[in-house]
C-alpha cells in the first residue's frame, strides 16, 4: 500500500510540475547592423527608382558612389562602358606616381610641371607628353591593372580610353587608400592637384558638396565626331567632410551641348546624395 501511495503521489507531483507554464524566452529585436542594412536597402531601392526615372528623360549616363566610411558601393549601370575624354588624365597621373615610386625617386620637376597642367588645366599637350614618357597605352594599362581596374581599356588616342563608373570609383579609392599601391607622398600630390583645378573646371562632383566640405575633381568633355558632335561629359572626384568621405563617378554621352551634359552629371551626383544620405 505504501508503495502504491508513494507512486500515486509521485505521479501527482509530476503532473503539477508539468502543468506549470514555462518562462518565455527574452525577446530579441534586430541588431543595429541589421537595422542599418535594412535602411540602406530602402535607400538603394529609392535611388534606383529616382535614377531610372531621370534617365528616361536625358541622354545616357551611369553613376557610382564608394563610401569610404562604410565600405558600401552603389552603382547605377555600373559596368556600362564609356569613352573617358579627359578623366583618363587621373589614370595617367596615377601611373606617373607609380612609375616614380618603382624607381625610388620623386617626380621630376618637368614631370610635375606637366602633371599640374594636365590636372589643373586639363592641358592635352601636357597629357600627351606624359602619356608618351610613361610608355603610352601599354604602360598605362599595366598601371591600371596594379590599381585594380578590370573594366578599362586604354586607347593609343588616350581620350578614347573606355572605362566604367565602377572602375573609376575604384581608382579614386586607390588614390587615398593607405594600404594601396600609392605611398603617402603620391597620395598627397594627387589630392593637391585634384583639389586645385582651374575655377572654370570646378564643376561636376563638387556640385553635390555642402558648405565646408573638401572636394577633388577631374572632368572630361568632348564633342564626339562619331556621335554627330554630341557631347561626352564625365566627372570623377571625392567629397570629404566631418561625416562624409565618398568617391563619385558619373560618365555620360550624347548631349546636345556641354552645359546640358554638365547639368545631367551634376543632377545624377546630387541624387545619390539625396537618397544615400552620405
Amino acid at each position: 500500500m505504501m508503495n502504491d501511495t508513494a507512486g500515486n503521489g509521485a505521479k501527482s507531483l509530476a503532473g503539477v510540475f508539468q502543468d506549470e507554464p514555462k518562462a518565455s524566452p527574452t525577446p530579441t529585436g534586430p541588431t543595429p547592423e541589421e537595422i542599418a542594412a535594412a535602411e540602406h536597402a530602402k535607400q538603394v531601392k529609392a535611388l534606383d527608382a529616382a535614377l531610372k526615372k531621370y534617365a528616361a528623360t536625358v541622354p545616357e549616363f551611369s553613376v557610382a558612389v564608394l563610401d569610404k566610411k562604410t565600405g558600401e558601393k552603389y552603382s547605377f549601370r555600373g559596368s556600362e562602358k564609356y569613352e573617358t575624354a579627359s578623366v583618363v588624365k587621373v589614370q595617367v597621373l596615377a601611373c606617373l606616381l607609380l612609375t616614380a615610386q618603382d624607381k625610388q625617386r620623386d617626380v621630376s620637376a618637368t614631370e610635375l610641371a606637366l602633371a599640374k597642367r594636365m590636372i589643373r588645366l586639363s592641358d592635352n599637350d601636357a597629357t600627351t607628353s606624359l602619356f608618351s614618357r610613361l610608355g603610352k597605352a601599354p604602360a598605362i594599362q599595366k598601371c591600371d591593372k596594379r590599381l585594380g581596374l578590370t573594366q578599362t581599356t586604354v586607347n593609343s588616342a588616350w581620350g578614347l580610353t573606355r572605362t566604367t563608373v565602377d572602375d573609376q570609383v575604384k581608382l579614386l579609392g586607390e588614390l587615398v587608400d593607405t594600404s594601396g599601391p600609392l605611398d603617402a607622398d603620391s597620395r598627397k600630390l594627387a589630392f593637391t592637384l585634384m583639389s586645385t583645378v582651374d575655377e572654370g573646371q570646378d564643376w561636376g562632383v563638387p556640385a553635390a558638396a555642402t558648405t565646408g566640405e573638401t572636394t577633388t575633381v577631374k572632368n572630361g568633355w568632348l564633342p564626339r565626331s562619331t556621335e554627330s558632335n554630341r557631347w561626352i561629359i564625365n566627372t570623377v572626384g571625392r567629397i570629404t567632410g566631418d561625416d562624409t568621405d565618398v568617391s563619385i563617378a558619373v560618365l555620360s554621352h550624347g548631349h546636345a551641348s556641354m552645359s546640358g551634359g554638365i547639368a545631367v552629371v551634376e543632377k545624377a551626383a546630387k541624387l545619390t546624395r539625396q537618397y544615400l544620405k552620405y
